[in-house]
Parts: structure tokens; sequence; C-alpha cells
């Protein structure tokens, strides 16, 4: 996966904080993010990548036949 500069940026930013502070600005992202996509449906631009990838290999019949396979 791709990060994001600002992202590599606040993670330097936050390895410089005491593990009880990590905790709390982890807090603080997942209630901003929460705030953002209650039920996180909203995708990451590598997440719709994977998303158009998987649909375009479906629609060409690229899937693999599960019916087949003996579990036991």
């Amino acid at each position: 996966m791709n990060m994001s500069k600002i992202s590599k940026q606040i993670i330097d930013m936050i390895d410089m904080l005491p593990e009880q502070e990590q905790r709390l600005v982890f807090e603080i992202i997942k209630r901003m993010v929460l705030a953002w996509d209650r039920d996180f449906t909203k995708l990451t631009p590598v997440e719709k990548e994977r998303l158009m990838r998987a649909q375009k290999e479906i629609e060409r019949g690229e899937t693999v036949d599960h019916s087949e396979i003996d579990w036991d």
C-alpha cells in the first residue's frame, strides 16, 4: 500500500509520543473517521482500485468456482 506524504508525517509525529498519548491520538482519529463515515462504507483510493480490479475480473469470468471444492 502506498502511503501519502502527510500520512507518513503523521505517523512520524505519533511515534514521538509516549504510548498513553498515542492511544489518545488513536481514539481521536477513530472518532474523526466515524464522523466522516459512520458505517465505514467509503473507500480509500487503494480499496477503490482493488474493488474496480476485482469487478473487472468478475466481468471477464475470472472467478473461482468454490462449489467444486471438497471442504472435508
